[in-house]
């Protein structure tokens, strides 16, 4: 049957109906023909043109197979660090916007059967990073590229100068904790006030004053007395016979038992005899006038 001449409307019409995505196990890569359906298929594989395309093809199968699965593995590669950089995506959403292409290099061509294939492919040779997950296969590009390298090895040397510096500053905080630690061990101790316990010795306190009237600063001298007998040892004293006996004899105070006069008293005595001296004095001169 012939072919429908250009600007008709049978041709206008198999336009339509080629317009868009097909199956791939009809399209045939040998011709670059997409074919609508199985039969469609069947009678262009039985044409003379593709018959001719497959002879050329069978002469060296291996370099075209070859020479085809290295262009696939390149657009895909491409378009996978154009679009999504190292980000992690999947792999199928990347193969769906590589096949948008109506006249892209299909994979019934390549080596490989399936993108599953496909995908492990390039992740033992090291192009991208896989993760298998319950979801599917996820994959993200790794950037070889020169200056790629440059940037990572830069950033490293940032990184490592940084560690250098942290590093640094520790192991001079380390010393300076170990000097300060050497210098504390050469300081002595403070020294800690004694506590007094109840078996120590009692404190006495004697307060010396001048034998004249006039009173010093009293004089204050801690001597531990004797230690006490235990109580045990003691007798218990009379209260009753003490007090009889201090009815009976008078108690006499002697000079050097009075109390010490504090200088106030002694000032308030002094102005005392001052005023008899000057009133004595006024009556004598009084009797003089009077005689």
């Amino acid at each position: 049957m012939p072919k429908a001449e250009a600007g008709s409307s049978k041709a206008v019409g198999n336009a339509m109906k080629a317009k868009g995505l097909g199956r791939l196990r009809w399209y045939c890569q040998v011709c670059e023909k997409q074919c609508r359906d199985e039969n469609g298929y069947k009678c262009h594989t039985q044409s003379e043109s593709h018959l001719r395309a497959m002879l050329h093809v069978g002469e060296n199968a291996g370099k075209f197979i070859s020479d085809a699965s290295q262009q696939f593995q390149r657009e895909f590669v491409i378009l996978l660090s154009r679009r999504h950089g190292t980000n992690r995506v999947a792999v199928n959403t990347v193969y769906q916007e590589f096949i948008a292409d109506k006249h892209h290099l299909h994979m019934n061509a390549t080596r490989w059967v399936t993108l599953t294939e496909f995908t492990k492919y390039l992740g033992r040779a090291g192009i991208v990073r896989v993760d298998e997950t319950e979801q599917g296969l996820y994959v993200s590009w790794i950037d070889n590229s020169p200056q790629a390298l440059a940037r990572q090895e830069a950033s490293l040397k940032k990184d490592r100068q940084h560690m250098d510096d942290e590093q640094r500053e520790r192991k001079m905080i380390a010393e300076q904790i170990e000097r300060a630690k050497l210098q504390g061990d050469g300081v002595p101790k403070e020294h800690k006030p004694s506590v007094l316990n109840k078996g120590d010795a009692p404190i006495k306190l004697s307060l010396n004053s001048n034998s004249s009237g006039q009173s010093s600063a009293p004089k204050i001298s801690l001597k531990p007395t004797a230690a006490a007998a235990p109580a045990s040892t003691q007798k218990p004293a009379n209260v009753f016979k003490a007090a009889k006996q201090s009815k009976a004899t008078p108690v006499t105070q002697t000079p050097h038992q009075t109390k010490p006069k504090s200088a106030m008293e002694s000032l308030m005595i002094g102005n005392e005899e001052r005023k008899k001296r000057l009133a004595e004095r006024e009556q004598g001169q009084n009797k003089k006038v009077k005689l």
